[in-house]
C-alpha cells in the first residue's frame, strides 16, 4: 500500500505540475536530442518520440501493481486504471494547468505502458507456477 501511494504521488507530482522538468534537464534534453538529430543512425530519437516512451515507462508499474492488488484473474483492471487515471490527468491539465497541453497520444502511451507491466507480471506469475498436475502426468506416459 505504501508502494501505491508512492507511485500514485510520483505521477502526480511529474504529471500536475506546471512544467515536467526544470529548465535544466530541457536544456540537457535539447542538446542531446540535437546531438541524436546530426547523427543517420540516431536521428529518428526525436523529442515526441523519447516523450512517448517515457508516458509508457512512467506507466509500467502501474500495471504491475494492478496485478499485485487484483491477482491474475483481475488482469483486465491494469488497462482499465492506465487509461482512466491518463484521462484523468490529461482532463486535470486542460482544466487546471495553462503551460501543460493534454494530448491523446499520452493517454495511449499510459495505457500501453499498464499493459506492460500486467503483461510482464502474467509472464512472472506463468512461470512460476507449480506445474498443472494432469499435464505432469500426460508428460510421464
Amino acid at each position: 500500500m505504501i508502494l501505491t501511494a508512492l507511485y500514485a504521488w510520483m505521477v502526480g507530482w511529474l504529471t500536475l505540475r506546471a512544467a515536467p522538468y526544470g529548465s535544466d534537464i530541457g536544456s540537457a534534453l535539447n542538446r542531446l536530442l540535437a546531438w541524436f538529430a546530426e547523427r543517420p543512425s540516431t536521428a529518428w530519437i526525436t523529442f515526441d518520440r523519447v516523450e512517448f516512451g517515457a508516458n509508457v515507462a512512467m506507466f509500467v508499474p502501474l500495471g504491475v501493481i494492478a496485478v499485485l492488488w487484483f491477482g491474475v484473474r483481475g488482469w483486465w483492471a491494469a488497462p482499465v486504471l492506465g487509461a482512466a487515471a491518463s484521462a484523468a490527468i490529461e482532463i486535470l491539465q486542460a482544466v487546471f494547468i495553462d503551460t501543460r497541453v493534454a494530448d491523446l497520444r499520452d493517454v495511449v502511451a499510459n495505457t500501453l505502458g499498464s499493459v506492460i507491466g500486467m503483461c510482464l507480471m502474467l509472464l512472472l506469475a506463468f512461470l512460476l507456477s507449480p506445474p498443472h498436475p494432469r499435464r505432469h502426468l500426460q508428460s510421464e506416459a
